[in-house]
């Protein structure tokens, strides 16, 4: 049986719309995705929460129907929808993937009221862990057009733990170009762009983990067991600064095992959601 969804469209500070989607029952649940995809990438995962939580999903702007992007890109317009969007539909709780995990982890710091903040490899640089060295040569290919050599590039510099990565690089174009033919391929092609935008304003904010030691809310900080090696120390540095925060690495996952919406993650999800909290995040 299809699954049964409300659209709803929520203003924004800025005047614009922000395009909700939403399914299930049960306590409030925000959904903001990784860079590079949109929501229809994560709808599997709000399919299987919703027998326990209303799940709403919403493109980040530049996206799908998402209303455009201000430029130059600092990440505030994204922490003021989800602001908007966590007024709106009175959700305490928040799941952020990759870019989005980023996003979320701002905005919990900034004080927004999330009760609960799940991140599953959260874009969160800190101490340097996670080079982003790649991350000029990525920009020069995608800025002469070279969208497949800036995602070969992208691919082994994110994703250290695959084999792929360390194919030689003309190996790589090459398997990009045919992934480009795909439509998630294309879908990620186009927002190469904005993901290098997303991806530079992260690597900005590398530093010591002490500059996360104020968010408030109870956050689970996940990991795949199967992905990239440099997500469970980083979440370890900054388990130990939050308060009310601890790591989780799942078996058997890697980076879009969120996406993919394995049994075991999403019943941990579940678990942390509906677990009582300890501790009523203050806000300004």
């Amino acid at each position: 049986m299809d699954q049964h969804w409300t659209i709803q469209r929520v203003p924004a500070a800025d005047g614009a719309e922000i395009v909700l989607h939403s399914t299930g029952a049960g306590p409030g649940l925000v959904v903001v995705h990784g860079g590079g995809v949109t929501i229809e990438m994560y709808r599997r995962t709000a399919r299987r929460l919703a027998d326990r939580f209303t799940v709403h999903l919403y493109n980040r702007r530049g996206r799908a129907d998402a209303a455009a992007r201000a430029e130059p890109y600092d990440g505030e317009q994204d922490i003021d929808d989800l602001a908007a969007l966590l007024a709106h539909t009175g959700a305490g709780n928040v799941i952020g993937h990759s870019g989005g995990g980023f996003i979320a982890l701002r905005a919990a710091a900034r004080r927004l009221p999330i009760a609960r903040l799940a991140l599953y490899d959260a874009a969160v640089q800190v101490d340097g862990i996670g080079s982003y060295r790649w991350l000029p040569a990525a920009r020069q290919a995608a800025d002469a057009g070279d969208i497949a050599r800036a995602m070969a590039i992208v691919g082994a510099g994110v994703h250290t733990e695959s084999a792929s990565s360390r194919l030689p690089l003309a190996l790589r174009i090459a398997m990009c170009k045919l992934f480009l033919r795909t439509p998630i391929g294309r879908t990620m092609g186009e927002l190469l762009p904005t993901t290098l935008d997303e991806t530079a304003l992260i690597h900005r904010f590398d530093g010591p983990p002490g500059q996360w030691a104020g968010v408030q809310a109870e956050v689970l900080l996940a990991s795949g067991a199967d992905g990239p090696p440099y997500w469970p120390p980083t979440n370890e540095a900054l388990a130990a600064v939050m308060p009310h925060a601890r790591t989780l690495v799942v078996p058997r996952a890697n980076h879009d095992a969120l996406n993919r919406a394995p049994k075991h993650l999403i019943d941990a999800l579940a678990e942390f959601f509906l677990s009582p909290v300890s501790s009523e995040p203050t806000h300004p």
